[in-house]
Order: structure tokens, then C-alpha cells, then sequence
């Protein structure tokens, strides 16, 4: 047998060793077809992902540094899956590394409700766009639509309504008691300014005549607060 029929798949079939220059012969150097189907691919996922970022998350955050993270996290789980497609490497297990790495960065710190679900979102929707094809583009693309449609809907109808909490240390004690639970709140109102939705007592110290008050608001305009997250008291 010359070399040019040696087929490096029947050699290892039957327990030979392929050379490293037969098995890099299987990967063709350039490939139009597949080279634009990564690129219009990538440039749909991205194009969906920057809309629902800037158009529906950002318009009401303003928090530049969730923008970056969003983006990038949407384009590098694309281009991965992208290429495990080649390794044909199951799917279970490249979820599952995904699932490790989108958490291990963000359980260092207390994550708002509303930025996880748009990063839940994006990482979905990108793993969508970068795995095999299932059905067709038409399909493909309802499905990146209904995504930015419903989300819309739920931001439109004031469904995710930015909230903050604060830790009030509260001397008025006497305005604990559930039945002036009213007049704890106008008083807080008046004293704060803030557009208070809920607050619940914590500690009380009877010594001190003080009480540890949990505050949930919705902040004022457009700006975040990152202090506003803050919802425990450390003692040092």
C-alpha cells in the first residue's frame, strides 16, 4: 500500500497509530462555506444579544459594566459551542462547563435578581445559536424574536420594576408594632424622601431603644447605587 491510500481512521480502527500530519490533513486549511455560516451566525447571536442589552436592559440600568459583561459572556459561549460542534463533544457535558464557569465569577458577590435573569437569558439564547441546527434558520430566528418580543412585553408593563433595599437603624420603637405599621412607613417616607414598598423589623434592642429596619424601595431615576444592594449589618 503507498502512503497517499493510508487512511488514519482505518489505522486506528485497527489499533495503529495515525502521524500527527495525517490527522491534521483531515482539518481542510480554509473552508468558504463553513468560515461564512460562523460569521452570519455569529453576527445574528450578537445582534440579538446587543438588542435586548441596549434596548431593554441598559435603557432602565445604565450600569456600563453588566453591558460589557453581557456582550462578551453572550459572543464567547457562542464561539465555544460553536466549535465543540467539531470535537462532537456531548452536549450535556458543554452545559455543564458552562454552568460552572457563568457562576464561579458571580457567587463572589450578591448579583441583582434582574441582572442574573438577563444573563440567564443571554446564555441561553446563545447557546441556541451556537449548537447544531435542529430544525431550520426560519425557526431559528422566531425563536431569537419570540426572546426579544416577550421580554419587551414584561418590560413594557413595568414587570420588572428596579427595587433597593437599605438597613434603617430606627429609634422610634413604639412604630414597630404590626398595628402602627402604617405610621412606620409615612414616617420613614417623610424622613427619607424614598418611595418606600415594604419594611420588615429585624433586631430590636430594648436597652437602646433601637431596631434594625429592612427597607425595600424603588430608587429614584436612572442611576444605580451599589450600596442600595447592601442588605446585611456586620458587626466588626
Amino acid at each position: 500500500m503507498i502512503q497517499s491510500d493510508f487512511d488514519a481512521s482505518i489505522a486506528q480502527e485497527f489499533g495503529g497509530q495515525a502521524s500527527t500530519m495525517d490527522i491534521l490533513a483531515e482539518v481542510p486549511f480554509f473552508d468558504g462555506p463553513s468560515l461564512w455560516t460562523l460569521i452570519i451566525r455569529f453576527c445574528f447571536n450578537l445582534l440579538v444579544c446587543w438588542i435586548i442589552t441596549h434596548f431593554l436592559y441598559y435603557r432602565k440600568s445604565h450600569r456600563r459594566e453588566y453591558y460589557f459583561t453581557y456582550i462578551i459572556f453572550s459572543a464567547t459561549i457562542f464561539l465555544i459551542l460553536y466549535q465543540l460542534q467539531a470535537l462532537k463533544m456531548e452536549m450535556t457535558l458543554a452545559l455543564g462547563l458552562f454552568a460552572i464557569f457563568s457562576m464561579i465569577r458571580y457567587r463572589t458577590e450578591q448579583l441583582p435578581i434582574r441582572e442574573m435573569t438577563y444573563l440567564f437569558v443571554l446564555i441561553g439564547i446563545s447557546i441556541i445559536n451556537g449548537s447544531g441546527m435542529t430544525s431550520s434558520y426560519t425557526a431559528l430566528i422566531v425563536t431569537n424574536l419570540l426572546f426579544i418580543l416577550v421580554i419587551w412585553i414584561l418590560e413594557a408593563a413595568g414587570m420588572s420594576r428596579r427595587k433597593a433595599t437599605k438597613i434603617i437603624t430606627y429609634e422610634k420603637i413604639e412604630l414597630i408594632k404590626p398595628e402602627r405599621h402604617d405610621e412606620l412607613v409615612e414616617d420613614l417616607k417623610n424622613r427619607t424622601g424614598l418611595d418606600i414598598l415594604e419594611v420588615q423589623v429585624g433586631s430590636i434592642n430594648f436597652l437602646k431603644d433601637t431596631a434594625f429596619l429592612k427597607v425595600t424601595y424603588v430608587p429614584a431615576g436612572d442611576t444605580f447605587n451599589d450600596i442600595d444592594m447592601i442588605t446585611k449589618f456586620k458587626n466588626n
